[in-house]
């Protein structure tokens, strides 16, 4: 899946057209580098809209990207495991971990969706192994 990008200077409500066209709850704040390729500087959430502007009753359209995004953005490099993502996403009370390639550039996302679902397909599989396991044993000691 592709990681639905804006810069700084977007407005917030493209920001959300993004969101809602894309059917994200995310989108990663990006500069281009000198050779063109997307550095991550933040993430704005559909709760940060929410949080920020709409529930404080100010117009959203006066802000950009920029101004909502969070930043330091907290990242984790592509050659991570799975279980170290997990556990900086808890550490920091994070659902969204941006994935760097080793050049600094944005490759990907993790979101806590993602892992939810991948685990429960695991757990799912090992649950069926163990429901068929005992016909499996009880056939081979015919």
């Amino acid at each position: 899946m592709n990681v639905i990008c804006c810069e700084a200077d977007t407005s917030i409500a493209a920001v959300a057209a993004l969101m809602r066209r894309h059917h994200v709850g995310d989108v990663v704040v990006v500069e281009k580098n000198a050779e063109g390729l997307r550095i991550p500087v933040g993430i704005v959430t559909d709760r940060d809209i929410l949080v920020e502007s709409i529930s404080l009753d100010i117009e959203a359209k006066l802000f950009t990207a920029g101004d909502m995004m969070t930043a330091p953005l907290i990242t984790v490099q592509e050659d991570a495991s799975l279980f170290d993502a997990i556990k900086l996403m808890r550490d920091k009370k994070i659902r969204r971990l941006p994935v760097l390639a080793q050049a600094g550039t944005l490759f990907g996302i993790i979101t806590a969706d993602d892992v939810i679902n991948l685990l429960a397909s695991e757990l799912s599989l090992m649950a069926a192994a163990m429901v068929e396991q005992p016909g499996r044993e009880q056939s081979l000691r015919k």
